[in-house]
């Protein structure tokens, strides 16, 4: 019998969460995909009322840092963003009926996976971040993320992340540690 995936909800505590595209495809690499999944994320946020301390999309994956829902979980979360997105860009794909003749996505896997409504691996990755420590260690993650990649000479330059609220205070399509700041819970060690 397979062991069943364990969520730990209800502390308090940040969740570190990664998801993937459909067999990792980068159905995130065009800037306007990025743009819409940032949309779909703020407005869940404002739903589901969290903080989110950080984030970055990357072509084939994103990662959030993100305080629990007052509404919901964590796990709820993901769905709606998840589906959100998938349900916006299938509408914007089905819109246009015809790719143009210079689009070089056409006929790749891509394509095919769209098509088949197919954007997200089924499942997330989410750790539980309960010191300062690890906040900071996954916030210097998620940043550094593009430019370990090679997408960018320096985390400033990609535009996907919280990186320019914590080195400017620039406010991005999605609210960074608004509305409430993100408390953490620290764990006290025996």
């Amino acid at each position: 019998m397979a062991n069943k995936l364990r969520r730990y909800y209800g502390a308090g505590y940040l969740h570190f969460i990664t998801t993937s595209c459909y067999r990792r495809l980068p159905l995130l690499e065009r800037p306007q995909h990025r743009d819409l999944l940032l949309e779909v994320l703020e407005r869940v946020r404002l739903r589901y009322q969290f903080v989110v301390v950080g984030y970055v999309i990357m072509p084939e994956h994103m990662h959030l840092l993100l305080s629990e829902p007052e509404r919901g979980d964590p796990s709820k979360v993901m769905q709606a963003i998840k589906q959100g997105f998938a349900r916006l860009l299938l509408r914007q794909r089905r819109a246009a009926t015809h790719p143009p003749a210079n689009d070089p996505q056409q006929g790749s896997p891509w394509d095919t996976a769209i098509d088949r409504g197919h954007i997200w691996q089924a499942r997330f990755y989410d750790f539980v971040v309960y010191t300062e420590k690890k906040r900071a260690e996954k916030l210097r993650y998620m940043h550094r993320n593009p430019v370990k990649r090679g997408l960018v000479p320096e985390p400033q330059h990609w535009d996907w992340s919280s990186y320019r609220h914590y080195a400017d205070g620039e406010r991005g399509i999605v609210l960074v540690n608004e509305e409430r700041k993100a408390e953490l819970k620290v764990r006290k060690i025996a």
